[in-house]
């Protein structure tokens, strides 16, 4: 199955899970801000392109976001899986794991253990330091008899290459995942929802012991002035991907909005915004 096909499967999971259709048009899809009328205009070109058909969305417990969460880790870790000749190794998909079971984030457990006992030291530090991205994709270390697998490159008794969490040797007890990329995943962009996105790049920016994994977003937002929160800028997000970005692209010039279709734009040539296809190559890198 090529990449096109499983973003089709995508698309088709999000219809049948995800977007809620009124049969009555003075309603508007669930990604849509009905107080907008861009917004709505727009998010009814993106379902009219997706063909989506159903009405009635039961979540069955389960929140949008949830969802939303779900059905794009398991698009990544499809996608990727076929992508394993140019991105060799033992990968993990996961919703909300916390980023102290990671190698790169492991002294974040002890820290909040000490702040935990000292309110003062707490007060003074802050909190929030141990936090749970909506997507982690990790990678687990390899046995030297792997790293040999071609020939003799490290031998028991070398007193090189004794640090590096790549060799599963070299860690101590357990066996620590490293971290390769935290993705958000954002149903809608409102403010609020752009700072705590970017407050928890941030925190993985500063509070890493390492490689520094991939950071990135995913959402289905339909106005470009509303994902230039998230995508403008550098310095704490790799690069925001839509849902449905050709889809998005031809929603807005059937409409003939020229601002919005004018941020669209900008973001996309200034390489701040991508597709949700273009993600399981930069994940790649």
């Amino acid at each position: 199955m090529t990449i096109a096909e499983l973003r089709k499967k995508y698309h088709k999971r999000i219809c049948e899970e995800v977007i809620r259709i009124s049969k009555d048009k003075t309603e508007y899809p669930n990604f849509a801000d009905g107080s907008n009328k861009s917004s709505v205009e727009i998010a009814w070109g993106i379902v009219k392109r997706l063909k989506c058909h159903n009405n009635n969305v039961k979540l069955r417990g389960q929140t949008t976001g949830d969802r939303f969460e779900v059905i794009t880790r398991d698009f990544l870790s499809d996608s990727f899986v076929r992508l394993l000749h140019l991105r060799p190794g033992k990968w993990s998909y996961s919703v909300r794991s916390i980023i102290s079971a990671f190698y790169q984030y492991e002294h974040l457990a002890y820290l909040a253990t000490v702040l935990s006992k000292d309110k003062a030291l707490s007060s003074a530090l802050g909190g929030d330091y141990i936090i749970k991205p909506d997507i982690v994709i990790g990678r687990w270390p390899v046995s030297d008899e792997e790293i040999n697998k071609k020939g003799s490159i490290i031998k028991k008794k070398d007193t090189a290459a004794n640090l590096s969490p790549l060799r599963e040797k070299n860690h101590f007890g357990s066996i620590s995942e490293i971290l390769h990329a935290s993705i958000s995943c954002k149903w809608t962009i409102r403010s609020d929802r752009a700072q705590n996105t970017r407050t928890e790049a941030l925190n993985l920016i500063r509070n890493r012991k390492g490689h520094l994994p991939h950071v990135s977003a995913v959402t289905a937002e339909p106005l470009p002035t509303r994902l230039a929160a998230l995508a403008l800028g550098t310095g704490d997000l790799d690069c925001l991907y839509h849902f449905a970005l050709p889809e998005l692209k031809s929603s807005i010039e059937e409409i003939g909005n020229q601002d919005q279709l004018d941020m669209l734009l900008m973001m996309i040539e200034g390489r701040r915004l991508r597709d949700i296809s273009d993600l399981p190559f930069d994940l790649a890198l």
